[in-house]
């Protein structure tokens, strides 16, 4: 008996673009309605709804009831993570091109959602502003962060116990190529970021607009300025 992981079953369900394209979408991690994903898919709310049965028998998405609504939402974080790590292999030529379109939207590039964690430019420049500040240390494929100050500006607070996974750990974004932050840590800093209003949601895409408190905190904490979110879209 073979005792191979079915990666061949996940490989099925990636091959279609509309699943993909919904996958996508509830990256960012809220819960939306057959209609919205058909929308954001391109197809009908029929085709939809066979995509999304498919998407939950094999555990990649849930779905909710609330009221007369379904909702369909990522299985967990680490859907969302390893369909991140599986975009790092993915080509993205197509991101350079987006990024010389006139009056193009790039708030995704910029600064998004994954799941429960910031990613982007915006995330990547985080995590290395906190290493470079001596405050957060690599560790294998983790994070070990140090007392200071700084996490309560953020609104970290560590557990009074370890847990039995990281508090912090690596997460390869797909349009930077570095890490960025994922785990409770970085949970707990993109909850801050809203409610402290550094960041809103986008209506549309997993982008988020970095607001004028936003970009004076990122600046006055941890010396992200407006230099460190440009740049190119790597192109494969």
């Amino acid at each position: 008996m073979h005792l191979a992981p079915r990666l061949d079953i996940i490989g099925a369900a990636l091959s279609d673009p509309s699943r993909t394209r919904m996958l996508c979408e509830l990256m960012d991690g809220r819960a939306y309605t057959n209609k919205e994903l058909a929308s954001a898919a391109g197809v009908t709310p029929q085709t939809a709804t066979a995509h999304l049965k498919h998407l939950a028998d094999i555990g990649l998405t849930v779905s909710l009831k609330s009221g007369r609504c379904v909702y369909h939402r990522l299985a967990g974080p680490e859907v969302a993570q390893t369909l991140e790590a599986i975009a790092v292999l993915a080509p993205s030529n197509h991101l350079h091109r987006a990024t010389q379109r006139k009056g193009a939207r790039l708030d995704a590039l910029v600064a998004r959602s994954c799941y429960d964690h910031l990613a982007g430019r915006l995330g990547v420049a985080i995590c290395a502003a906190l290493q470079k500040k001596d405050v957060l240390q690599p560790e294998g494929l983790s994070f070990v962060p140090k007392p200071d100050e700084l996490w309560g500006k953020l609104g970290v607070v560590f557990p009074e116990k370890p847990g039995r996974k990281p508090f912090a750990r690596t997460c390869l974004d797909w349009t930077e190529r570095k890490h960025h932050l994922a785990g409770p840590l970085a949970t707990q800093l993109m909850s801050h970021a809203f409610e402290a209003h550094w960041l809103r949601r986008i209506r549309n895409g997993r982008g988020l607009e970095i607001t004028t408190a936003g970009q004076h905190a990122f600046h006055t904490l941890l010396a992200i300025g407006p230099d460190a979110l440009k740049g190119a879209a790597h192109a494969v």
